[in-house]
């Protein structure tokens, strides 16, 4: 098991505190949560606990957003045929999803394209132009890709389309000849918030649409479980206007949830209890995703726009067998490849790269991922793509960019793309061994000996009391008010110090893997459960009879129908190892 860092954020301004505790009369302790979130004032808690729809920013301040519409409103006149085309992810085909919902109802002659994750690859693709041609489309609205689409953008002006591009991923040096570029990350673009995820950018052209149409908010308000969805799959942050949209798409899902959502629920056996944005993440998510990497990710566009019942009922429960078989697939390949990485363990690596031809393609992200939580290195798999071209999938580490680290070694590569923490690539057979050592070369000689150890920030020291005792029972009924947590608001981790095992603490589940504690704060009395996943290996730490020190997430547990605060533990070590 990996050991942590353990490390305190930075203390909040005493002053600013003081000055919300008189202010909205809580727990100190939220209110210096609050203050690291740069929330200093009244108006400010207000905005952050009570979202409004009110406090979305105008689409048009987008550039390019009149262009947009202006080009949509002269297809519509001319009844041209309008290609919805998105990436085959979540965040791409929740954004088909939204864009075609909105569209079909005012407009008759829209059609969706989603890309073959096999055939075809990530983006807007040569395949996709040639379909649109072929079938008389005369523009393409791209969502979640397009913004390096240069030559294909070019090649299908050649052929008549146009393109609108929603995208939200960074730019490349020159901008796409597109009728319109809509992506807030541009550099001349001043719209006020630049971290919306794809499906985000083509909301803000639907509510563009929506007021140059003249219509209610009502015309979108049904879409933002789609948005909801994409915000928590695609880990943006959660602030500014992606608070708002998951707040009320999160409502949506729970409440009123689209048909296709209401059976992902029920398959996820999550139909009473809410759902949070990590059940979004973790149960929706990766049933969406399963279209496409078992499948065809236009499954995920149909489940999500039909309106047929039967269909949708069928839909999910494939859409669901894909994903079942996506998971085992997922063990499988994972244990292969950490035999992989045993079998070659003469010497300590800075990175992990590993290949197999017969790996299947769709899930070597999720492996990589896998391999990171066991290793705590930046990570590749590869699995063969055709005769003589490998595909790979790289994840990271915090703090280290992966793609700067690719982008040393892209002598090596046919080519590659991503972000910070995650990035794919493809790469000539012959010259796997050659680019694993580049690789590991490049990252030995720029990761800083800190980021090899998992890190945990703690949020706060508190004790039991603070939770528990008297005049503070209203704390975890503020507390949950902070969600919907994400990056950039993430949920509070608190340590608390000097805690004896009552005696029930123990190893549970099967073969004792998982860790349940039942913990006494000495001082005030107070006892405590919690739950550590995978942590069963410490129940004789904490069956010592020594003090204990844990961090953890606060959360509610129901057992019986009796509803109460537990611990989700995150690490836990004995407090006289820490001073």
């Amino acid at each position: 098991m990996l050991k942590y860092r353990w490390t305190p954020t930075p203390p909040a301004d005493p002053e600013s505190v003081a000055r919300l505790v008189a202010s909205l009369k809580i727990n100190v302790k939220l209110c210096e949560l609050l203050v690291k979130r740069s929330i200093t004032g009244y108006a400010q808690a207000k905005t952050f606990f009570r979202p409004q729809l009110s406090d979305l920013h105008n689409p048009f301040l987008m550039r390019d957003m009149d262009k947009a519409v202006a080009r949509i409103d002269r297809a519509i006149a001319a009844k041209e045929k309008i290609l919805i085309y998105g990436d085959y992810d979540v965040d791409g085909t929740t954004a088909v999803s939204l864009m075609y919902a909105f569209l079909a109802a005012h407009y008759p002659h829209i059609g969706t394209y989603i890309p073959d994750r096999y055939k075809e690859g990530y983006g807007v693709s040569q395949a996709g132009i040639e379909y649109a041609h072929a079938e008389g489309f005369s523009l393409i609205i791209a969502l979640d890709c397009g913004i390096k689409a240069l030559d294909k953008v070019a090649h299908a002006k050649s052929m008549g389309i146009d393109f609108i591009i929603c995208d939200h991923h960074r730019p490349g040096e020159q901008l796409p000849d597109a009728t319109a570029v809509l992506d807030p990350k541009r550099k001349d673009c001043l719209y006020p918030y630049d971290e919306l995820s794809g499906c985000g950018v083509g909301f803000k052209l639907v509510q563009a649409l929506s007021a140059q149409w003249q219509l209610p908010a009502q015309s979108w308000e049904p879409l933002l479980d789609l948005l909801a969805v994409s915000i928590g799959a695609d880990i943006v942050p959660i602030s500014g206007e992606n608070r708002v949209l998951a707040h009320y798409g999160l409502k949506l899902i729970n409440e009123n949830p689209r048909a296709g959502f209401r059976y992902l629920k029920k398959l996820a056996q999550r139909e009473e209890k809410p759902m949070d944005i990590n059940d979004v993440v973790f149960m929706i998510g990766p049933r969406i995703n399963a279209a496409g990497r078992i499948a065809h990710g236009a499954l995920a566009v149909r489940l999500l726009t039909s309106q047929n019942e039967a269909e949708i009922a069928a839909l999910s429960a494939t859409i669901n067998t894909h994903n079942e078989n996506r998971k085992q697939l997922d063990k499988d390949i994972t244990e292969k490849a950490l035999a992989q990485i045993e079998e070659n363990r003469e010497q300590e690596c800075y990175s992990t790269v590993v290949y197999h031809q017969k790996w299947h393609k769709g899930v070597i992200g999720i492996v990589a991922s896998r391999l990171v939580e066991n290793y705590y290195r930046p990570t590749i798999v590869f699995t063969q793509s055709k005769p003589g071209l490998l595909a790979g999938s790289a994840r990271s580490v915090k703090g280290f960019d992966v793609y700067q680290a690719l982008q040393a070694c892209s002598s090596e590569l046919e080519q590659f793309g991503g972000h910070m923490y995650a990035a794919g690539m493809t790469l000539a057979e012959a010259r796997f061994p050659v680019f694993k050592q580049r690789f590991e070369e490049v990252v030995k000689n720029s990761i800083p000996e800190a980021l090899r150890t998992p890190e945990i920030e703690i949020d706060a020291t508190i004790r039991f009391e603070d939770f528990l005792g008297p005049g503070n029972r209203n704390f975890y009924k503020i507390l949950k008010q902070f969600a919907p947590f994400g990056p950039q608001n993430l949920a509070p981790v608190f340590r608390t110090d000097n805690l004896l095992d009552t005696g029930m603490s123990k190893a549970v589940g099967e073969e004792g893997k998982h860790l349940r504690l039942v913990l006494r704060e000495p001082v005030s009395g107070y006892e405590l459960t919690g739950i550590g996943f995978g942590m069963g290996n410490k129940a004789e730490l904490v069956r010592q009879g020594k003090p204990v020190s844990v961090l953890y997430h606060l959360e509610e547990n129901e057992f019986r129908g009796v509803t109460s605060l537990q611990m989700r533990v995150k690490d836990i070590a004995l407090t006289e190892s820490l001073t």
